[in-house]
């Protein structure tokens, strides 16, 4: 018995969904609905939570190319629907200077010792969002700094290459900018389409792109499309005054996972 479908699409019931149960595939889908709706709301966070939750039930070799293809296929809807929203020279620079830091962190990754980074990691941002959340008078910028631009550029490279984890710098800078909640969440969309569409690039070329990821990608496909406009829905009702303390809080409870799923041995 088969279901039938284009000829690449076509699943023999006695292999695929026998070694995938249904409710299995639910939840595969369900968490990529959770994900897309995180980054669709705030601008990022996805991966913290999409790939140890896919790893529950598929192999990591297939949980992170298709976390990343997620990232590319949100990045650019979003890209196309708001371009209008995005700071196309804030983005440009980020994006040039976070080059620079990928090599640094992939050094870190390959010669560092992973446990107590990432426990520091962690600290560091349980730490620095908490002040950030008790200080009343943060720094502002009315235009673009070139230092900051470099420096929250170059540790987003940085900690992306190292642990994929780019957000908190660009954070920082938004903040700074005092971006509006839409303005935010569509420059980082023009931040993470070429970083992600690197990685795919890079996964393909490993091997690693392969016809299992492509599918499980389509069957997420319905619950990720409206997840990302429900998230653009979400994201303009937060008042622009209390947008980035709700990104804080989000970066607290990251910085909580990094470091609970450290302590229990689980890869993000």
């Amino acid at each position: 018995m088969e279901i039938q479908g284009p000829s690449w699409l076509t699943f023999p019931a006695g292999h695929f969904f026998d070694e995938l149960m249904f409710s299995t595939l639910i939840c595969i889908i369900g968490i990529s609905f959770l994900a897309t709706l995180v980054r669709s709301t705030f601008g990022f966070g996805e991966s913290l939570i999409a790939v140890p939750l896919f790893v529950l039930f598929l192999p990591l070799n297939v949980a992170v190319p298709l976390s990343v293809l997620m990232s590319v296929f949100v990045a650019s809807v979003v890209v196309i629907q708001d371009n209008r929203e995005i700071h196309f020279n804030s983005a440009r620079w980020l994006i040039l200077y976070a080059m620079l830091g990928i090599p640094l962190g992939l050094l870190i990754l390959t010669y560092g010792n992973e446990y107590w980074v990432k426990i520091i990691l962690g600290l560091l941002i349980i730490g620095y969002s908490t002040y950030t959340l008790l200080l009343k008078n943060t720094p502002q910028l009315e235009h673009d700094s070139r230092f900051w631009l470099f420096t929250c550029g170059f540790l987003s490279g940085v900690l992306g290459g190292a642990y994929g984890l780019n957000g908190p710098p660009l954070v920082v800078y938004g903040n700074m900018r005092k971006w509006s909640a839409k303005h935010f969440r569509a420059t980082l969309q023009a931040y993470f389409l070429p970083a992600s569409f690197i990685g795919i690039v890079g996964y393909a070329i490993q091997g690693l792109l392969g016809l299992e990821v492509i599918r499980y990608f389509l069957f997420c496909l319905p619950a990720i499309v409206p997840a990302i406009f429900l998230g653009r829905y979400f994201n303009r009702k937060l008042q622009d005054g209390s947008f980035f303390r709700y990104i804080y809080w989000g970066l607290i409870a990251i910085g909580l996972l990094l470091i609970i799923f450290t302590l229990s041995g689980m890869k993000h």
